[in-house]
């Protein structure tokens, strides 16, 4: 007689019904039988029930709390706008939720600290998903730093930068709304994802400059057309940030830069042992003026954002595996302030 008791599958809400919620968080959950869908939020109701409809969820609100309420998650994606979510995290661990939110964490770092300090208070898991830091080519490539293989790692570039790449769509131009531009969108994609390799170390202070010359000039792109009277947020931000150490990062960022490629999306790291490329991963020093390869991956792995939201639900189910951390966003967070700060003030700007 089998006496094993059948465990209940986890219940998940969802909080925003756009793009990443469909093609991520709920593509990810569907795929897993110890997860149930069970509820769907979006402040505009007919989304979240044709998202309801796609995903076979039999709940779906416009209310957040009032979802929360009914549908007793257990864990929660929050995919709604930048600006809502701090508002939307603090709802859904305050309701006992382990939470999975997309990038950035917040819109300033006291929030992401008050966000991270309720997920301590509360015992639940708080994540982001800065999922370019879980391809197998960000994790071989830390190995290699943390081993030495590289040496002292000195200069780090972190890029990310589209020619014609302002998004069509949501309210990636709104300012009040996202907080920025290409830095808190996409460039803080690639800061997350030097920060991983690098082990996180301290930064003393930074410095950036922003440039709005095209956004509010031009009006389509290969992402499709915005309005460029309504363009609040940078074109481009080029920052670099100082460690305590005396190492530096430099980090390049843009929706719309006149350069020749359609985008570049990469970290590239400089030792006094060897050096490295992120995607794909490449490690490599000079023997003698000829280029030496110490370990090359052919191809970059794509599967980033499955292994991201992988590594939240295990660890919600209580494996020892790496997520992104509330206390990692909190860092990431700090600096993008201070950059957006330096850009403003046009003087280094000190990390406390």
């Amino acid at each position: 007689m089998n006496n094993a008791t059948a465990v209940a599958p986890l219940r998940v809400a969802i909080i925003g019904a756009g793009q990443v919620a469909d093609k991520v968080h709920a593509s990810y959950y569907a795929t897993r039988n110890d997860l149930q869908m069970v509820a769907v939020c979006d402040s505009r109701l007919e989304q979240a029930q044709a998202f309801a409809t796609k995903f076979e969820i039999t709940a779906c609100y416009d209310d957040v709390r009032l979802m929360l309420q009914a549908a007793q998650p257990d864990i929660v994606s929050v995919c709604s706008p930048n600006r809502f979510h701090f508002e939307h995290v603090l709802a859904a661990l305050e309701a006992g939720c382990h939470v999975m939110c997309e990038k950035p964490p917040a819109m300033t770092p006291q929030q992401a600290d008050q966000m991270r300090a309720l997920a301590h208070k509360q015992g639940k898991v708080l994540a982001y998903d800065f999922h370019h830091r879980f391809s197998l080519d960000a994790q071989l490539l830390r190995e290699q730093v943390q081993s030495g293989v590289l040496g002292e790692v000195y200069l780090t570039t972190a890029t990310a930068l589209r020619r014609s790449g302002v998004p069509g769509w949501g309210v990636f131009t709104n300012k009040a709304m996202q907080g920025g531009g290409p830095l808190i969108d996409i460039g803080i994609h690639m800061l997350d994802a030097a920060m991983y390799v690098l082990g996180f170390p301290p930064a003393r202070r930074v410095m950036a400059h922003s440039f709005q010359k095209l956004g509010t000039v031009k009006s389509s792109g290969q992402f499709g057309e915005w309005d460029p009277t309504q363009y609040t947020v940078e074109d481009a931000l080029f920052g670099t940030i100082e460690f305590q150490n005396g190492s530096l990062l430099r980090l390049e960022t843009s929706f719309v830069l006149n350069i020749a490629e359609t985008s570049r999306l990469n970290v590239t790291f400089c030792g006094d042992k060897a050096g490295a490329t992120l995607f794909p991963a490449h490690v490599y020093n000079d023997v003698n003026g000829e280029l030496n390869s110490i370990i090359q991956r052919e191809q970059a792995d794509d599967n980033r954002h499955f292994r991201s939201m992988d590594a939240f639900v295990r660890h919600v189910l209580g494996e020892a595996v790496t997520i992104a951390d509330a206390d990692q966003g909190f860092v990431v967070q700090q600096l993008v302030a201070a950059l957006y700060e330096s850009a403003e003030k046009g003087e280094w700007v000190k990390i406390c």
